[in-house]
C-alpha cells in the first residue's frame, strides 16, 4: 500500500513539474517571439513591463483573466465554451509520454524520467493530435460566424492532411528503432541521432509539424488579413487565451518530438538530460519563429498541393528506400 502511495505521489510531482515548465515556457516563448520578430522588422518589441519587457507575459495573463468573456448570442454555447479546452488539454496531454532523461535510482527503486512510458507512445501522440482537430473545427462552427466557420474548415482540412504526412515521415524512424515507445526510440539513438541517417524524414516531419501547429507560412486557419482571426475570431478573454496556450504548448510538443525522433532526445554531453531536452525544444521553437519572420503565407491551393503532390510521395518513397536498406 505504501509503495502504491509513494508511486502515486511521485507521479503527481512529475506531472506538476512538467505542467509548470510547459506553461512557463509557453508564456516566455510568446515574449521571445515578439522580441525576435521585432528585431527582424527593425522594431523594439515589448519593453515597458519590467526589464527588457520580461514581465510582459504576466501582464498579458492578467489582461486575459480580467477581460470579459463574451459568447455571441447566436453561438452554440456549450460547444463554443468547450472547444478551447480541447485544444489546450490535448496539447498538454501529449507530453505525458515524452522522456526527459534516463531512469534514476530513488529510494532504492528505478524511477523512469517520463510521466508514462507506454509501448504505444507514438500512437498515443497521434491520437491526441487527431482530437486537437476537433477543437479548431468546433470552435469555428459553434461561433456561428462565416469567417470563423471558414477558418475552422480550413484548419480541419489542413491538420488532417498534414497529420497523414507527419505519420508517414515517422515510419522510417519506427523501422530503425523497432518500437512505438518514445523511450525506446531515444535508446536506439545511443550511437548516433537519426537525423544523420534520415535527413529526408526530418525535413518532411519538420514541415508537417509547422503546418500542424498552424504557424506562418501555414496559418491559413487564422489568416488575419483574410478572415479576421479565423476559427477564434469570436473568442475573447481567457478562452482566447486557451487557444493561445494550446498553440505554444503544441510548439513545445513538436519541438520535443523533433528532439526525440531525430536529435537523440535528452542525450548530450556535460549538461543534465532534462536540460538537453529543453535546449533542443527551445532551438526548434526559435527556428519556427525565424521561419515565421522570413516567409510569406502560402495560398490554400499551394498548401494542399505541397502536402498531396510532394510530401506524401516523398514520405512513401523514403519508407521504401529505408526498408530496402534495412533488408540489405
Amino acid at each position: 500500500m505504501m509503495v502504491w502511495i509513494a508511486g502515486f505521489v511521485l507521479l503527481l510531482i512529475k506531472m506538476g513539474l512538467v505542467l509548470g515548465v510547459l506553461l512557463f515556457l509557453a508564456a516566455y516563448l510568446v515574449w521571445a517571439e515578439r522580441k525576435l520578430l521585432a528585431r527582424f522588422q527593425v522594431r523594439l518589441g515589448p519593453n515597458r513591463a519590467g526589464l527588457f519587457g520580461l514581465l510582459q507575459p504576466m501582464a498579458d495573463a492578467v489582461k486575459m483573466l480580467v477581460k470579459e468573456d463574451i459568447v455571441p448570442a447566436a453561438a452554440d454555447r456549450a460547444i463554443f465554451l468547450f472547444a478551447p479546452v480541447v485544444v489546450a488539454v490535448t496539447a498538454l496531454l501529449m507530453f505525458a509520454v515524452v522522456p526527459f532523461g534516463d531512469a534514476v535510482t530513488l529510494w532504492g527503486r528505478q524511477v523512469p524520467m517520463v510521466i508514462s512510458d507506454i509501448n504505444v507512445g507514438l500512437l498515443y501522440i497521434f491520437a491526441l493530435s487527431s482530437l486537437g482537430v476537433y477543437g479548431v473545427a468546433l470552435g469555428g462552427w459553434a461561433s456561428n460566424s462565416k469567417f470563423a466557420l471558414l477558418g475552422g474548415i480550413r484548419g480541419a482540412a489542413q491538420m488532417i492532411s498534414y497529420e497523414l504526412v507527419l505519420g508517414l515521415s515517422i515510419v522510417p524512424v519506427v523501422m530503425l528503432a523497432r518500437s512505438f515507445s518514445l523511450v525506446e526510440i531515444v535508446a536506439a539513438q545511443a550511437a548516433y541521432p537519426f537525423i544523420l541517417v534520415q535527413p529526408v524524414a526530418f525535413v518532411i516531419f519538420f514541415i508537417s509539424a509547422m503546418a500542424e501547429s498552424k504557424r506562418i507560412p501555414f496559418d491559413l486557419p487564422e489568416a488575419e488579413n483574410e478572415l479576421g482571426a479565423g476559427f477564434h475570431t469570436e473568442y475573447s478573454g481567457m478562452r482566447f487565451g486557451l487557444f493561445f496556450i494550446g498553440e505554444y504548448v503544441h510548439i513545445q510538443v513538436l519541438g520535443a518530438l523533433v528532439a526525440v525522433f531525430f536529435l537523440g532526445g535528452w542525450r548530450g554531453p556535460f549538461l543534465p538530460p532534462p536540460v538537453w531536452l529543453l535546449v533542443k525544444i527551445i532551438a526548434v521553437a526559435l527556428v519556427m519563429i525565424w521561419i515565421r519572420g522570413t516567409l510569406p503565407r502560402l495560398r490554400y491551393d499551394q498548401l494542399m498541393a505541397m502536402c498531396w503532390k510532394y510530401l506524401v510521395p516523398a514520405a512513401l518513397i523514403n519508407i521504401l528506400v529505408t526498408g530496402c536498406f534495412i533488408l540489405i
